[in-house]
């Protein structure tokens, strides 16, 4: 996150935690809002260029909303969710797309996936796959471990296979331009 550089890390000496992006670095506070991590320390910026409007919407009495969605463990360590603006809702579930790429890009055949929300009349939202493959596999079977593997309000609803995804010059997937 280059709005902030270093903030949070695994540490060198004690418990280096899997899965986890580890504990607040000194001088940084580290809180969770609504799932939200916020940050505040003298490694956060102090707003974008030319941008008041949106540096207003970044921050709240001092604290950056980083728009990551985040857990923290008993004993402090932070593990990522993904992003706030990627949260699907769906039927009052939330559904963190990076837990269902994730298992998808597990899939031999997978080579990458991204999951999006697409309206719906009954739910408001559900998940629908993008994958990129690497080899031959049907929907039907990505779906039947999908439902072996997770919550069933949590499969795709549909799989939509193409040749790449979609990405900015900084190579982030731009998920917007999916479904279009």
């Amino acid at each position: 996150m280059s709005e902030t550089l270093m903030n949070i890390s695994n540490p060198y000496v004690g418990e280096r935690r899997p899965g986890t992006v580890g504990l607040p670095l000194p001088g940084v506070q580290v809180k969770i809002v609504d799932g939200e991590l916020w940050l505040k320390g003298p490694n956060v910026f102090n707003g974008y260029w030319r941008r008041e409007e949106a540096t207003q919407a970044s921050f709240c009495d001092g604290w950056f909303r980083t728009g990551d969605l985040a857990e923290v463990s008993e004993d402090g360590y932070y593990t990522l969710r993904g992003r706030k603006s990627d949260l699907i809702i769906s039927g009052g579930f939330n559904i963190y797309p990076r837990e269902i790429e994730e298992f998808l890009q597990e899939q031999e055949e997978v080579a990458e996936a991204a999951i999006v929300g697409a309206a719906d009349a009954l739910r408001g939202e559900v998940p629908v796959a993008y994958v990129v493959c690497r080899a031959a596999v049907e929907a039907g079977e990505l779906e039947a471990r999908c439902r072996a593997r997770l919550a069933s309000f949590k499969v795709p609803r549909a799989f939509h296979f193409v040749e790449k995804l979609p990405r900015n010059a900084m190579g982030k997937v731009q998920k917007k331009l999916l479904g279009q």
